[in-house]
């Protein structure tokens, strides 16, 4: 039996008690994490509920919470805050009034850690004694996922957001597994023959969760169970992670301050299992509300195997060179995109380079993501190897200036057109864009070279150039794409 009390005992657990000093010989039956703001559905009495809060926006918020908690008999709650280092006052008030006891987490302990430690205290259960098992011994995520089809009775997968088949192989329509899961209203959530359930990461988002797809009808709280257990696994793998991308800091900042030698360089590139004669690209992802975590995520979850590290507001990746990651990440951010509402992701690639280029190819990467913020969708993937020379050269250039050089140049014809209603850019645009062709221009336009060339003369005569002139024709070029 497993109370309250014993939890409190724990050293390596380090809760504390904000309220409930008469009800710790509770019994703990078993861990359920919850963001949910009404979670009673899924409780039976007995369990011990974690939470980051996430659901809270105030006093009425915690009152329905906590009363929910207590109408089905929970154990107690283990709460913390990801912001703020104490417990809102409203949420201690509402655990007081209904008695039912509140723990406090530390910041710095993952949920997961608490799972692990409170299953092996209820290791009696077979079912979780087994699948704890294949854990305790690491033998991996597949293992795990293919100890829990078993126990279940039925196949199980695990996704990601962006549509990866993490674990337990190929899954038909898994797409719309995941649109379903990204704009469920609650979780776990059931779906054309399947269960979907969150595989979380403490204080992150529905959008960086993995998913684990259950097959037909099985019980709720196995599946919750593997879930969990799912959840530790991913904890392991994300600080093995953690610990690669740490290597991959130095190595990244180096490149963009351009003072790397090729000493240097080649050192780097060696300590995180990469040679100067590979085929590299990088990548650089931003968010539209500058949340930094969540494009980190988001290229991690693309790109499996790439090193990833924030650099200001901005996130940048460095891959091996593969032909087909423009796509790839087209198509997983092209998945993700029902659950980013009105948040923007921006992704910029560089083309192929060896470890002399990778200077350049940062460089190309972060003006590729400019030019995306100019184009429309929610998601935008913008590789380098793909767009015109001008274009990557204008995307390097601040957006004021841009505007300026478009006003000095162009300015005359902005005005004429503005005050007689004409298209004179209109025209000048397709002049140039056939290369000063008059009879293919006047044939795109649909009108009569003599009218093309009154149009092109006018144009000459307001700016005051001579469009024969090779560049002149540059300077417009330009100038027309700065907008």
């Amino acid at each position: 039996m497993l109370l309250l009390r014993t939890l409190l005992q724990m050293p390596e657990l380090r809760l504390s008690l904000q309220v409930g000093s008469d009800l710790l010989d509770r019994q703990v039956t078993r861990v359920y994490g919850t963001e949910l703001p009404d979670p009673s559905r899924y409780l039976s009495g007995g369990e011990l509920v974690l939470s980051g809060l996430l659901w809270h926006d105030g006093p009425a918020s915690s009152e329905a919470f906590v009363a929910a908690l207590a109408a089905v008999g929970v154990a107690g709650l283990a709460a913390s805050e990801t912001e703020s280092l104490a417990l809102p006052t409203d949420l201690v008030d509402a655990c007081e009034r209904h008695q039912v006891p509140l723990l406090e987490v530390p910041v710095d302990l993952s949920f997961a850690t608490i799972t692990e430690r409170v299953s092996l205290e209820l290791a009696g259960l077979g079912r979780h004694r087994r699948l704890l098992s294949v854990v305790a011994e690491g033998a991996g995520l597949d293992a795990l996922l293919s100890a829990g089809s078993a126990e279940l009775g039925t196949r199980c997968w695990v996704l990601s957001t962006t549509g990866r088949v993490v674990a337990g192989g190929e899954l038909a329509g898994r797409e719309s597994l995941v649109r379903e899961f990204l704009q469920a209203d609650r979780l776990p959530r059931a779906f054309r023959g399947f269960t979907l359930l969150p595989v979380a990461e403490r204080g992150g988002s529905r959008l960086t969760n993995w998913i684990l797809v259950v097959a037909g009808a099985v019980s709720e709280e196995g599946a919750v169970e593997l879930a969990s257990l799912v959840a530790l696994e991913r904890s392991r793998l994300a600080q093995g992670r953690h610990v690669e991308n740490r290597a991959a800091g130095p190595l990244l900042h180096l490149v963009l301050s351009g003072a790397a030698t090729h000493g240097e360089l080649a050192s780097r590139l060696t300590a995180v299992g990469l040679d100067t004669g590979d085929r590299l690209r990088v990548l650089t992802a931003s968010s539209s509300d500058q949340r930094v975590e969540l494009a980190a995520a988001v290229l991690e979850e693309l790109l499996p195997a790439a090193l990833v590290t924030p650099v200001g507001t901005e996130v940048y990746a460095l891959a091996r060179a593969d032909d087909a990651v423009p796509d790839a990440v087209r198509e997983s951010l092209r998945v993700l995109e029902p659950g980013l509402g009105s948040a923007r992701v921006l992704v910029g690639i560089s083309s192929p380079v060896r470890a002399a280029g990778l200077r350049g190819a940062a460089e190309e990467a972060a003006h590729a993501r400019r030019l995306g913020e100019r184009r429309t969708g929610r998601t935008c993937v913008v590789a380098g190897d793909e767009i015109a020379l001008h274009q990557l050269l204008l995307a390097g250039v601040p957006e004021e200036l841009r505007s300026s050089l478009r006003r000095r140049l162009l300015g005359p014809v902005l005005d004429y057109d503005t005050e007689h209603g004409s298209d004179l850019v209109g025209t000048l645009q397709v002049f140039l864009d056939c290369s000063g062709s008059w009879t293919v221009a006047a044939a795109k336009l649909h009108v009569h070279v003599n009218t093309l060339r009154y149009r092109v003369g006018r144009v000459e005569e307001l700016l005051d150039v001579d469009l024969s002139d090779f560049a002149a024709r540059v300077d417009l070029y330009l100038a027309l794409h700065a907008g």
